[in-house]
């Protein structure tokens, strides 16, 4: 199975329970702490993946570092490492997050640019998205300037890539494929 499905089974199923204790706000929160130790800190997800490492110590570190976690958050931790899942802890954290906004009617909209949005581009953009979706957007600007111009917009699993990066490459490609 697909690790992007699986991860969506598996923090649906956490939202669901989650929702049913009306404890989803915690949850949700446990998971952005989650998300963001895992994304600081590349020797943890390597000592996830690792097949050398037993269970019993991945269990032992995640509980520790995540001791403030709520139950529900520890028997999910507990069930990843059961069915030895655990590698993909951060992708169900995530999913989690655009599971609970969704079900809240929010969404956070990401635009990575190679300058910073003005204003009036960034209230546009609010607009579009805002219309496009029917939910309450958050606009997070993001700066890369490796797509040199034009922009990348995520909302939730959706991607819109019109990058100067991404057209180049595109021409690569056909070019590259023509020969």
């Amino acid at each position: 199975m697909n690790q992007n499905r699986a991860a969506i089974r598996y923090a649906k199923a956490t939202l669901d329970f989650a929702v049913e204790k009306k404890a989803a706000d915690a949850v949700e929160k446990d998971m952005r702490e989650i998300a963001a130790t895992i994304s600081e800190n590349p020797a943890l997800q390597n000592m996830l993946e690792s097949p050398i490492i037993k269970s019993e110590v991945k269990r032992n570190s995640l509980l520790e570092i995540f001791k403030g976690a709520s139950e529900i958050t520890k028997g999910l931790l507990e069930t990843l490492i059961g069915n030895k899942r655990i590698a993909m802890l951060q992708e169900v954290a995530y999913k989690y997050i655009i599971l609970h906004e969704k079900l809240k009617g929010e969404e956070v909209a990401y635009v990575t640019t190679a300058v910073p949005l003005t204003s009036d581009l960034e209230k546009k953009i609010l607009e579009t998205v805002t219309k496009a979706t029917g939910n309450k957007i958050t606009l997070e600007n993001k700066i890369d300037e490796s797509i040199i111009g034009g922009f990348v917009l995520r909302v939730g699993d959706t991607q819109y890539d019109a990058s100067i990066a991404n057209k180049l490459n595109g021409l690569k490609r056909e070019f590259t494929n023509s020969l």
